[in-house]
């Protein structure tokens, strides 16, 4: 943190100018926040493509390697740097929260700086996932048939369509790691417990309804009917619940350390 970070937080000044030194507070360690995600997602791609070339070259006949293509349509190797970010999310709240209130920043300014600065790195990583789905368009899957940022999970809409799908999907998982953080910082170990045990048996239940009722087909159908924009709109659901639920356990936690 840098001094005049510091200074921007100990001084008192207007709602908004609290709002952007959260912002800036968020931000000051660009390195792990940028700069890593950035990294391992270079590391991600370089590791696909060396897959890519190896399945490749070890394929001759040209319907065997059609096959091979049309299964790497399904690779979920981009998933990693969303479930980085709703790690992003939990240490940065964690890690931020006590101090910003030890310079007397109120819950609210705090978490409307918090929320600003996750949606301005979900732009920012949306926009590199669009520009790189449009390079391995443009490629044909960096040459190779592969296919990491325009997997069938992202539809294969114009390039604003992926833009609005991945920033959604980032606001997603900052928001949902808040949610963690604030039930860590008010209720501890045994309510992050509690949370992540009611939240597995949700999942698992409605699984399990799924199966029972045979709906599974159902469930496939209602993405291919709504498409990336219609799953665009919906993730805006549980994203905006995430984020009241944040705020609304935020506000009532006592921070330690």
């Amino acid at each position: 943190m840098t001094t005049t970070t510091v200074t921007e937080l100990a001084r008192p000044s207007r709602p908004t100018s609290r709002i952007g030194s959260v912002v800036r507070l968020h931000l000051v360690n660009k390195a792990s926040i940028i700069g890593t995600p950035l990294i391992i997602l270079g590391f991600i791609l370089l590791v696909n493509v060396a897959i890519w070339a190896i399945i490749a070259a070890s394929v001759t006949d040209a319907s065997d390697l059609a096959d091979a293509q049309e299964g790497l349509q399904w690779s979920g190797a981009s998933f990693y740097l969303f479930i980085y970010m709703m790690v992003l999310g939990i240490l940065g709240v964690s890690a931020t929260f006590p101090l910003a209130l030890g310079f007397s920043v109120t819950r609210r300014d705090f978490y409307l700086g918090t929320a600003a600065t996750w949606v301005l790195l979900s732009v920012f990583f949306g926009a590199v996932f669009t520009l790189l789905a449009v390079v391995e368009t443009a490629t044909g899957g960096w040459g190779l048939g592969g296919r990491m940022f325009t997997a069938v999970y992202f539809g294969d809409g114009v390039w604003y369509q992926r833009f609005l799908l991945f920033t959604a999907a980032f606001l997603f998982f900052f928001f949902f790691g808040t949610v963690i953080a604030a039930i860590y910082s008010r209720w501890r170990v045994t309510g992050t417990l509690v949370f992540f045990g009611i939240l597995t048996v949700l999942l698992v239940a409605l699984a399990f309804l799924a199966t029972v009722t045979r709906s599974w087909p159902e469930v496939g159908n209602w993405f291919v009917v709504n498409g990336a924009p219609g799953l665009v709109a919906w993730s805006l659901v549980p994203t905006v619940i995430s984020a009241v639920a944040g705020y609304a356990v935020l506000r009532r936690a006592t921070p330690r350390g």
